[in-house]
C-alpha cells in the first residue's frame, strides 16, 4: 500500500480535529449534544449511503482505487462511509458556534424568501436535469427537503444560522472537494452530471452538501428542541 492510498481517509480526518478539540470547552459544550447529533448523522447518513450505492451500481460515478485504502462496506469505500460522519460533525458544531457568538444575528424573514425562492429555483432544475440521474435527484430531494422545512417545519427560525453555516463550510468543502475532484479520487459518468464545474468540483456537489446540511441540522434540531430523550 502506498501513501497515496491514504489520500481520501487523510482528506476526512481533518475536519474531525477542531470539533473534537474544541468541542470538550465547558463554553461552548458541543459534546453534550452528542445525544442529539449522532442520530441525526446516521439517518441522514443511510439515506446517503443508499443513494451512494445505487448510483454507483449505475456507474454514475466510480472510486479511484488508487486513493483508498481499499476496505470496503458493501461497495463503498471505508472513506466514502466516514464523509457522511466527518463533513456533517464539523458543519453542526460550526453551527452551534454561529448560536452562540452571534445569538442576537438573526434574519428569519430574509432567509425565508431566499429559501422560497431556491425551493421553486432547485424544483425548476430537476425538471430541467431529469435526463441526468445525478442533478436530477438532487435538486429534486433538496426541493423536497427544503419545501417541508418552509411549509412544514418549524426550523425556519434557524435559518439565519444555517445559510451562514453552509457559507463558511463551503471552504473546508472547496479544499477537500477540490482535491478530490482533481487527482481524482471520485470520477463521474459525464452522461449523467450537467458538466459545470467550480475549482473542478461538479456543481451538482456543492448542492448535495446543502442537502446534506440541512437534514443533519434540521433533525439535529428537533431533537434537541424536544428533549426526545
Amino acid at each position: 500500500m502506498e501513501f497515496k492510498n491514504f489520500s481520501y481517509l487523510l482528506l476526512l480526518i481533518g475536519p474531525l480535529i477542531i470539533p473534537i478539540v474544541f468541542g470538550f470547552k465547558k463554553q461552548i459544550g458541543f459534546l453534550s449534544n452528542l445525544k442529539y447529533l449522532i442520530p441525526a448523522i446516521l439517518f441522514t447518513g443511510a439515506i446517503f449511503i443508499i443513494w451512494d450505492l445505487r448510483f454507483e451500481e449505475r456507474a454514475i460515478w466510480r472510486f479511484n482505487s488508487d486513493f483508498v485504502i481499499g476496505k470496503n462496506i458493501l461497495t463503498l469505500p471505508f472513506e466514502e462511509w466516514l464523509y457522511f460522519l466527518t463533513i456533517p460533525f464539523l458543519g453542526v458544531f460550526i453551527y452551534e458556534l454561529l448560536k452562540q457568538r452571534f445569538y442576537d444575528f438573526e434574519r428569519p424573514n430574509s432567509f425565508l424568501v431566499l429559501s422560497l425562492i431556491l425551493f421553486v429555483l432547485f424544483g425548476i432544475l430537476a425538471f430541467s436535469t431529469r435526463q441526468k440521474l445525478y442533478p436530477f435527484f438532487t435538486f429534486f430531494l433538496l426541493s423536497i427537503y427544503l419545501g417541508y422545512t418552509i411549509f412544514r417545519n418549524p426550523f425556519k427560525k434557524h435559518y439565519t444560522k444555517f445559510y451562514l453555516t453552509y457559507l463558511i463550510m463551503l471552504l473546508p468543502f472547496i479544499f477537500i472537494g477540490g482535491i478530490i475532484s482533481a487527482l481524482p479520487i471520485i470520477e463521474y459518468n459525464p452522461e449523467h452530471i450537467i458538466g459545470i464545474r467550480l475549482l473542478s468540483i461538479p456543481v451538482e456537489n456543492f448542492i448535495s452538501l446543502f442537502l446534506l446540511l440541512l437534514m443533519n441540522i434540521t433533525i439535529y434540531e428537533f431533537l434537541k428542541e424536544r428533549r426526545i430523550y
